[in-house]
């Protein structure tokens, strides 16, 4: 008994010290993919189509309120055959406006793919960046700070976000998005209307918590039109 309580206490002392001897770290990609022009514009293309399909879906829908109140001002006035072909009419172009927005915007529609189609180069491209920072140093897992996992605390210096930009060849520093971008802009054309443009803005993605372990970087989320 007492020699299997020995081995026992080795084997944890043992694991404990392999644990120890590994080294981890973690990126935050929604900080990388602020670097990158091509997310940027694979962001803004989303955003475009999002916005166009919507319109196209909520006239549909108009469409359709207003054949249903034409109806219900003239049904007194309708023989019961032109009321069945009325109401199925109405039934047609409601059940189009649905099949569009499902097409368009469900779980495997068209602003699915083309953000998968848009996007997923970008996060490889991240991802090939991170394997080789990560055998460069010695890392056995790497974390992914902006996809929320339930790390509660990240030291700054396991942070390798910075090395994997300039793996990729961009340089690191302050970003925004392009509705900053704008309202800077903005204020540079009209000084005093935003104190001359001299906001300052915060890396995004820093001092957000951590993700999901071991996994391909996803995308941050770009969501366009959820």
């Amino acid at each position: 008994m007492m020699k299997r309580r020995w081995i026992l206490t080795g084997i944890a002392a043992l694991v404990a010290l392999v644990a120890q001897a590994q080294k981890f770290g973690y990126v935050d990609t929604k900080y990388i993919l602020s670097h990158m022009e091509s997310y940027v514009a694979a962001q803004k293309e989303v955003n475009d189509l999002s916005s166009q399909w919507q319109k196209e879906i909520e006239a549909k829908y108009e469409a359709v309120e207003k054949l249903e109140k034409a109806y219900q001002a003239e049904k007194i006035l309708l023989t019961q055959e032109m009321r069945t072909k009325r109401e199925q009419e109405i039934a047609d172009k409601r059940l189009e406006a649905k099949d569009m927005q499902k097409a368009k915007f469900g779980v495997e529609g068209e602003l699915f793919k083309k953000r998968e189609e848009l996007v997923k180069p970008l996060q490889d491209e991240i991802y090939e960046a991170i394997k080789e920072v990560s055998s460069q140093l010695g890392l056995m897992v790497v974390f992914d700070k902006a996809s929320h996992s339930n790390m509660l605390y990240t030291n700054p210096k396991h942070d390798i976000s910075d090395k994997v930009l300039k793996k990729m060849g961009l340089t690191p520093g302050e970003t925004m998005d392009e509705e900053e971008k704008e309202e800077k802009e903005e204020g540079e054309k009209e000084p005093g209307s935003r104190d001359g443009g001299s906001k300052q803005t915060t890396p995004p993605g820093k001092g957000q918590t951590p993700t999901r372990t071991g996994e391909r970087p996803p995308g941050g989320g770009v969501r366009d039109q959820q």
